[in-house]
């Protein structure tokens, strides 16, 4: 089935992780002109522009919790390729160690939030005055099972993404529907929230090397597996797609193996007793 992505201009931050360079090449598979973003630096990102075609991606460094950085990124993507077609929103930060809230600090708290929902706010605003002068565009974020269900030990990093899967998305469907108008020939503007469960990325591997986690976040999909970066680039590509998803937007679409949630306790834990 035709995407109908080729020529696109897409940006993707974050594209130097194990989800953001899965979805890089599934845009480049497509014929996409891709935009790479990395938070340190660019020369991060250069074996996957060489991969996938220097002439056809753009690598930039900058930091998108500050203003100037979101500004730098948009503004060397339409000096590069005259427009933005796509945005998927995918740069965020996740602290591996689990902090309980009440032994959480204050500048831990900020930081997190700033690293996944300041960084979304200043590159989603960006690409919405783009689109204003477009009057064309789509975005796709990603936001996280986390933000469904909640996680124990990462209350910060679960707050900022159920920010993004629900009051940001439905909030900017409406205001996007209105820079970018539907027409007899375009479907309009739209924004859409995918968010992945477990996945085999590099900064997991060490949680993910341990059965008995394995066996804990399986234990409550329909599907036990871990989700490959593939599965979420595909459904990002999907929504992306003003031909294949042209009148969806507003939603949040979990990936996750058709997960109800995590396990509180372990059978062990629990005194029948006290049950």
């Amino acid at each position: 089935m035709n995407t109908h992505l080729n020529e696109k201009v897409v940006v993707i931050t974050g594209a130097a992780g194990g989800i953001g360079s899965a979805i890089a090449r599934a845009f480049a598979a497509e014929g996409a002109r891709l935009v790479l973003h990395a938070h340190s630096q660019a020369g991060a990102l250069e074996p996957l522009r060489r991969e996938l075609g220097p002439g056809r991606c753009l690598a930039v460094q900058a930091d998108l919790t500050r203003q100037a950085g979101a500004r730098k990124l948009f503004a060397r993507a339409a000096k590069a390729f005259g427009r933005v077609d796509t945005l998927v929103a995918n740069a965020a930060s996740w602290e591996i160690k689990d902090t309980p809230l009440h032994e959480m600090s204050l500048a831990h708290w900020r930081a997190t939030l700033d690293g996944v929902l300041t960084t979304t706010f200043l590159t989603l605003r960006e690409f919405l005055r783009l689109v204003a002068v477009q009057k064309q565009g789509n975005a796709v974020l990603i936001g996280s099972t986390a933000a469904v269900f909640g996680e124990a030990g990462h209350a910060d990093y679960a707050a900022g993404k159920a920010a993004i899967a629900y009051g940001l998305t439905r909030s900017i469907k409406n205001e996007l529907g209105r820079l970018a108008p539907h027409t007899r020939d375009y479907c309009g503007g739209r924004v859409n929230c995918v968010c992945p469960g477990w996945t085999a990325v590099p900064r997991l591997a060490a949680k993910l090397g341990d059965p008995a986690m394995i066996r804990k976040t399986t234990a409550t999909m329909a599907l036990p597996q871990i989700a490959r970066p593939e599965d979420i680039a595909a459904s990002v590509v999907f929504l992306a797609s003003d031909a294949l998803a042209r009148h969806i937007t507003g939603q949040t679409l979990v990936v996750a193996g058709g997960m109800e949630g995590r396990l509180l306790w372990q059978p062990g834990e629990i005194d029948p007793a006290a049950a």
